[in-house]
């Protein structure tokens, strides 16, 4: 392994023990899930891997985010004729990217639920006063009977996934229906967005003091 990754990887392991309370969840680290956060943060790394690696980590995420949502019990007969006891997800979920680096978990998310339904919001940051402004935004008619699988990779402020949530409870979305599926988020951010919606869910791989800001850039190749 190359000597920066060996250092970056070294580094994070201080920074594992933030708690921000029982709706703040963490993928569980593993050697596997560590090796992905490192390659996504070498400046080493080419666009093909990163993509490759990222699409790895997001498919991990989704997969913890879906065990959130509720289940209902149900029975099914195997091709032997047996009755089998399981489970099915509730209906009313969606999906909802925060343009543009949310984008690149949507695909994960639809290779896990084929026919979810997926709004999008696009907030930018203004020239003169650096604030959040809401530019676009397309949700489904219904969104606030749904739970709702808010996208968006990297925190580094918090300020963007806040303002999209004021935007989802606009339309009537409660707070504790709201998930939020996030790769990197920084402790500030992660107390910010906890602070200001205590009962939204929310599901990370990595609270780090330094995000990497790179991801939307490298993922779509505009750097």
């Amino acid at each position: 392994m190359e000597p920066d990754l060996i250092q970056d990887s070294l580094h994070q392991n201080n920074y594992e023990d933030y708690d921000f309370g029982p709706k703040f969840k963490k993928l569980r680290i593993t050697d596997n899930v560590r090796e992905l956060q490192t390659v996504l943060r070498s400046k080493l790394t080419s666009r093909g891997d990163f993509i490759f690696y990222a699409d790895r980590l997001i498919r991990l995420v989704v997969e913890e985010c879906l065990n959130q949502l509720p289940y209902r019990h149900c029975q099914v007969t195997t091709p032997t004729g047996q009755i089998y006891e399981g489970l099915r997800y509730e209906k009313g979920n969606c999906g909802v990217s925060i343009m543009r680096s949310g984008e690149a978990m949507e695909q994960g998310l639809r290779d896990c639920c084929r026919s979810i339904r997926i709004g999008k919001i696009l907030i930018q940051s203004d020239e003169d006063t650096h604030e959040a402004k809401v530019v676009y935004a397309k949700l489904p008619p219904d969104i606030a009977s749904r739970k709702v699988l808010l996208m968006y990779p990297i925190m580094g402020t918090g300020n963007t996934v806040i303002k999209a949530v004021n935007i989802l409870k606009d339309h009537k979305v409660l707070e504790e229906n709201i998930i939020l599926m996030n790769l990197f988020t920084t402790p500030s951010a992660a107390k910010a967005v906890r602070n200001a919606f205590p009962e939204m869910n929310v599901f990370t791989s990595e609270v780090h003091p330094v995000a990497p800001n790179h991801f939307g850039q490298k993922y779509f190749g505009t750097e």
